[in-house]
């Protein structure tokens, strides 16, 4: 079914681990979402060879927030991409890049275990989420590995802090001119206790949004992003493709 979800604020994350593990329906800010009734297991991700294995203890958090419509922009026919992009699985605006643990520094853990293929089930109570099997894979073993044990405790803490999140309209900002300062402070204006310098944009060469990157730390609320982070300067243009007419704050509830 469809319904509107109401959030506390960002600041007002689930306070604990045992709330933080808590099982949780799986939201998505998507315009519609239809999780495939018949999924298969996800191979596991291969660590390439270019990329260390880094082990290191974690100091903070990165809540990285993809935009679909530009990912997606010139993918509606890819075959890899197929079932984010072309429109039979649901059309999406934000959705989880990934939850990433991060180190004081820019080498940040990552790799830290080898994984086996995620079930079905998982994959599908994560879709509307987080909607590739190859992507969720990705997650899981580079990123993943460092944070929990078991994937079902990585992405029930990732679902947690997705559905934390709430989105200014991204319709209404996309249709007048935006720059990076404006985009980060309606983003901060939406979540309690969340400031703009808590937020980092990634815009593509063309200048058009990418994704967006909330700074957590240890305890998962937001805090200033370090001093790697590079941050884009305020006054720096950023367009919004929105793929769709309009992206309502609606999202898909299982049931």
């Amino acid at each position: 079914m469809l319904k509107q979800v109401q959030h506390d604020g960002f600041f007002g994350l689930l306070c604990m681990v045992a709330i933080l593990l808590a099982a949780s329906p799986a939201h998505a800010q998507s315009y519609q979402c239809r999780a495939p009734s018949v999924l298969q297991s996800a191979a596991p991700a291969k660590k390439p060879s270019s990329e260390p294995r880094r082990i290191r203890p974690v100091n903070g958090y990165t809540l990285a927030l993809s935009w679909s419509p530009e990912f997606c922009r010139l993918r509606k026919d890819s075959r890899r991409d197929k079932t984010q992009c072309s429109g039979d699985d649901g059309s999406f605006a934000f959705i989880l890049h990934g939850l990433w643990p991060d180190a004081r520094g820019p080498a940040y853990p990552q790799w830290c275990r080898a994984t086996n293929a995620l079930p079905p089930a998982l994959i599908k109570r994560n879709f509307c989420m987080m909607p590739s099997t190859r992507l969720m894979a990705s997650e899981w073993a580079k990123h993943g590995t460092c944070m929990a044990k078991r994937p079902e405790t990585y992405f029930r803490i990732s679902r947690t802090m997705f559905d934390a999140v709430q989105f200014p309209d991204m319709d209404r900002l996309s249709r007048k001119p935006l720059t990076v300062g404006a985009l980060r402070n309606a983003f901060a204006a939406a979540n309690d206790g969340l400031r703009p310098e808590m937020v980092r944009l990634k815009v593509n060469q063309r200048g058009w949004l990418n994704e967006v990157r909330l700074c957590l730390g240890k305890n998962f609320r937001p805090t200033r992003c370090p001093a790697n982070m590079r941050a884009l300067k305020d006054d720096v243009p950023v367009k919004i493709w929105r793929g769709l007419d309009c992206y309502p704050s609606i999202v898909r509830v299982p049931g």
